[in-house]
């Protein structure tokens, strides 16, 4: 049975970065579905290499994809309809409405577009999903409190004064500081934006709860609103990460005793999410490479995707990890590319259009006999797919610019019962542009075959995926006063 009341927008910023707003977003869209509402998520502008495509496709970040799962929903480009996909140290590709619009360097961006164009799009956006579902989950961006920032602001307290949002803030106590960036970041916001603020959620803490009580009551002595909820750290929750800074607390080493997979770490490295369900399975080790002695100590070497394909691959040589790649190859073990790891695998990779940068051609590693050539055209489409001539059968994605030719006819999928992909060489040796070809189990057990290793464990990682947004929402149920929630967001 279907709630027919109508809720006024809820929206969960931070004090800063990476303190866990996509997730609590999540917990609460598989909260609100449970609890018989139709939820959708928004985020007006987000930055991420980690990037999805719609079913239509159309390209929003990952996060965003995540909630609408969570929601019990597809997702679609109104959820997130700014993206920024960096593409060097200072420069992003811009993905307005889903298709690639600009790229600029981020002085341009925040000084040169027009500001208030961006807004409108993103407020477009908000009416289309505010018009067909109940209530809009709304993520913000970084720190609230950046004040040099704020005449720019497209995607944080704009938006939640223009839709009279409930507002939450999220604060990190694992980071340290928590009193010192609450306060702070409530005393620093003008008035009207402060009376959008209904509570604080603590994220992260440690150890017995009870011991901060005293420090939540003096909090809202501080600021005026209550602690709706300290939310406890927690490793035994999977969901899917935001983006690539989580590769920092990956693992990065081999594992005795288990089949170690090895990630080849590039610096502009997108769709990390490829390997989670390697990640699940007890049987595998899957690590990080930064080094040519890394990559001595694994049974597999796979190159993800990357947003610089040939700036990775001019990195690679300088680090003397593409020696080390042909030289595993060389001595049969198995060398797989996804995306731009399928095109660094190749003869060559060209850019004649420098869409990447100055450099228009750069050899690869040659172990497979394709070229690829970078075009200004950008295949971003959800599939399904045969694998490797068999009765095989698995669902992902495309998202990638480029061409790739090669001098045989040898695919390694054939997508949607026609379109032919990727290449295979033998069972140890493929690249295919198809992202999240090992979120199917099938494969997985494939590939350990083809490398002499059997799989014990059965994993349905949908299933496994619905599991863990219940677990979610069950941990946030726990732990925030939920009552006081639903209050801030009825409408007068």
């Amino acid at each position: 049975m279907r709630n027919k009341k109508r809720y006024r927008p809820i929206m969960f910023v931070g004090t800063g970065s990476d303190v866990g707003k996509s997730v609590i977003n999540a917990g609460f869209c598989r909260i609100f579905k449970q609890d018989g509402l139709q939820p959708a998520p928004f985020k007006a502008q987000n930055m991420s290499l980690n990037s999805f495509p719609t079913p239509d496709g159309l390209e929003i970040g990952r996060a965003q994809a995540v909630q609408a799962e969570a929601c019990g929903i597809p997702c679609s480009v109104e959820m997130n309809p700014v993206l920024l996909k960096p593409t060097g140290y200072m420069d992003s590709q811009i993905v307005l409405n889903g298709k690639p619009w600009a790229n600029k360097s981020a002085k341009a961006y925040f000084n040169e577009t027009d500001r208030d164009f961006l807004f409108n799009e993103a407020m477009k956006a908000f009416s289309k999903l505010e018009a067909e579902f109940n209530p809009v989950v709304v993520e913000g961006a970084g720190s609230i409190s950046e004040v040099n920032l704020w005449k720019k602001d497209i995607t944080n307290m704009r938006v939640a004064v223009e839709k009279n949002a409930a507002t939450y803030l999220i604060a990190d106590i694992d980071k340290g500081g928590v009193f010192g960036s609450v306060y702070g970041t409530m005393m620093l916001l003008p008035e009207n934006e402060r009376k959008l603020i209904k509570g604080v959620i603590i994220n992260k803490f440690r150890g017995d709860i009870s011991l901060f009580e005293d420090g939540a009551r003096k909090l809202e002595e501080l600021c005026g609103v209550p602690v709706v909820g300290i939310i406890p750290h927690f490793r035994d929750i999977y969901i899917d990460d935001e983006d690539s800074v989580v590769v920092d607390k990956k693992r990065f080493a081999s594992v005795e005793g288990k089949i170690n997979m090895a990630v080849v770490l590039l610096r502009h490295m997108s769709n990390f999410t490829d390997f989670n369900l390697l990640e699940q399975i007890p049987e595998v080790n899957l690590f990080y490479a930064a080094t040519p002695e890394d990559l001595a100590q694994a049974d597999i070497i796979i190159l993800p995707g990357s947003k610089n394909t040939i700036s990775d691959l001019l990195f690679l040589q300088k680090q003397g990890m593409a020696t080390a790649i042909k030289k595993a190859h060389e001595q049969g073990k198995a060398v797989y590319g996804i995306c731009g790891g399928f095109q660094m695998m190749g003869k060559w990779v060209r850019d004649p259009l420098q869409i990447e940068g100055a450099v228009e051609a750069v050899p690869g590693l040659g172990i497979l006999p394709v070229e690829t050539t970078i075009t200004n055209e950008k295949v971003t489409e959800q599939c399904s797919f045969t694998f490797q001539n068999t009765n095989i059968e698995g669902t992902g994605y495309e998202i990638h610019m480029g061409e790739t030719n090669a001098e045989n006819d040898r695919p390694l999928c054939i997508i949607d019962g026609k379109k032919k992909d990727g290449y295979y060489l033998n069972d140890r040796a493929w690249g295919t542009y198809v992202h999240g070809i090992f979120d199917n189990s099938e494969i997985i057990k494939s590939v350990l075959d083809s490398n002499g290793k059997k799989l014990a464990s059965e994993i349905d990682f949908k299933r496994f995926k619905e599991e863990q947004y219940d677990k979610l929402a069950a941990l946030i149920r726990e732990n925030v006063d939920m009552e006081y929630i639903y209050k801030s967001i009825q409408l007068d």
